[in-house]
């Protein structure tokens, strides 16, 4: 369900605005026109990206549209009013192509291609770029983390620390990448996510004791206590309280269901507080860590054989940090049936012209071995290209092959199947499962190839007037 459904038109840049006017003055408003959506960079020094945020991209163009209110706004900022007119009968009518939410993409490969006219492909940029590139960002961090917990449960903890209401979108983001709940309610009502909480230090601070406390707590929440041991001395008073609850909830038939540790050394403390709970009968208690949790202190801790059965993941996942953003661009690739490219002195920025086909291949074991970037046209291609070192080739004549984007908007209709983020995780962790393993490393991962058609190639050189 989109977050947004009022105003929606107006969710993009001033400029975008100012184009769609020239080009309704100018006489070029059904002009028909294509756009691909690209990144050129890995997040995180990693080695491949979730591609994350297009079910609710495609609902939110359902609502992309212009009101009277909207009009009367930008009118007064200096809009003509007849181009107002125009917009107040605006309804997205393009297709779209796409992989399926949940795949693994790589750099320069077109992810989406928008093609309409002019006006509907321009103005719908900012929000393509705005929803797609931060849910694959936080999808993709969600990931890694996977990636190092393995089977252990995965809580989004970060709705606090969020960027604003990103956090909303940051909470899909991270089941769809790999998590299995979060704590952000207003998500959860949302987009159909299970939530889930413990408790605060507050909570404990607020009564006249530490066991006090946990009793009461339990009292009222028998089903799902978990009783936070780290308000004043975790191992002299937190954990030996919790246990006491824990007694007592099992000679009343009910369970204790696990402690949290939310500070010091989560190794050391996992280790003495599960050795405490088990020399006790509490064997089936779990214990839940968290504060300022990362991929990377993830895979410390397992290293250690930290008993942590429980990850409390916050700032670091619902803020990417350590990448902040990713880069990812829509450039104007066709334009009045013509292929079209944007030239760079740097070729790496000199885009791929014309209407493009994004293909999977695989190897003999069925791993992902390469992507090929083709015209549309192209039904059978046996060597690609390095984009930006055509003298670098790769034979995929033996390899089995697999068409990666689809049709998932017609003519401002959704043709995809709507799905959870629950089924977009599994389909996404049934894809990174074909992606070898030095792909995958966090230090100097191997980088996988992705290569142009020989016919792309030389109709981006002679675009270019680079060809001899």
């Amino acid at each position: 369900m989109p977050i947004l459904n009022q105003h929606m038109g107006l969710y993009t840049d001033h400029y975008e605005l100012t184009m769609a006017q020239g080009y309704y003055q100018s006489g070029k408003k059904d002009t028909p026109a294509g756009f691909d959506y690209f990144f050129r960079k890995y997040p995180y020094d990693g080695g491949y990206v979730v591609f994350s945020g297009l079910e609710e991209f495609l609902e939110m163009l359902g609502n992309f549209r212009f009101d009277r209110e909207d009009c009367n706004f930008l009118e007064q900022i200096g809009f003509d009013p007849e181009f107002l007119s125009y917009l107040l009968d605006f309804r997205f009518e393009a297709d779209i192509y796409a992989p399926e939410e949940g795949e693994v993409v790589f750099p320069y490969e077109p992810c989406v291609r928008v093609e309409g006219n002019i006006i509907e492909t321009q103005l719908i940029e900012t929000l393509l770029l705005n929803l797609l590139n931060f849910e694959s960002l936080i999808a993709t961090k969600a990931a890694r983390i996977k990636q190092v917990a393995g089977n252990k449960l995965l809580m989004d903890f970060g709705l606090r620390r969020a960027q604003g209401f990103g956090g909303i979108q940051a909470s899909r983001a991270a089941v769809t990448g790999g998590f299995d709940k979060t704590s952000n309610v207003y998500s959860a009502f949302h987009y159909g996510l299970e939530s889930t909480g413990t408790m605060a230090h507050s909570w404990v601070q607020s009564f006249s004791d530490e066991l006090t406390a946990f009793r009461i707590f339990a009292e009222k929440f028998p089903d799902s206590c978990i009783l936070l041991v780290d308000t004043y001395d975790t191992l002299k008073n937190g954990v030996p309280n919790a246990i006491k609850v824990g007694l007592e909830m099992q000679k009343q038939g009910n369970k204790l269901h696990g402690i949290r540790l939310d500070s010091g050394d989560l190794a050391y403390l996992s280790k003495q507080s599960r050795q405490m709970l088990d020399m006790a009968g509490l064997e089936y208690v779990q214990i839940v860590a968290s504060n300022q949790l990362d991929e990377y202190v993830i895979k410390s801790l397992i290293e250690q054989g930290a008993p942590i059965d429980v990850f409390g993941v916050g700032t670091a996942l619902v803020t990417g940090k350590g990448e902040g953003a990713l880069d990812g661009v829509y450039k104007l690739s066709m334009i009045n049936g013509e292929p079209s490219l944007k030239v760079s002195e740097n070729i790496k920025k000199t885009t791929l012209p014309g209407k493009k086909t994004l293909y999977r291949f695989r190897d003999e074991n069925g791993m992902f071995a390469a992507d090929g970037i083709v015209l549309e046209e192209e039904n059978s291609v046996d060597v690609i290209y390095h984009p930006f070192e055509p003298e670098k080739s790769l034979n995929i004549s033996r390899y089995s092959r697999e068409e990666i984007t689809k049709k998932v908007m017609k003519k401002g209709i959704i043709t995809a199947s709507k799905k959870t983020p629950e089924m977009i995780s599994k389909f996404s962790q049934s894809r990174l499962a074909y992606l070898p393993e030095e792909h995958k490393r966090f230090m100097n991962p191997h980088t996988y190839k992705v290569g142009i058609s020989k016919r792309l190639l030389d109709l981006r050189e002679k675009l270019a007037g680079t060809d001899k």
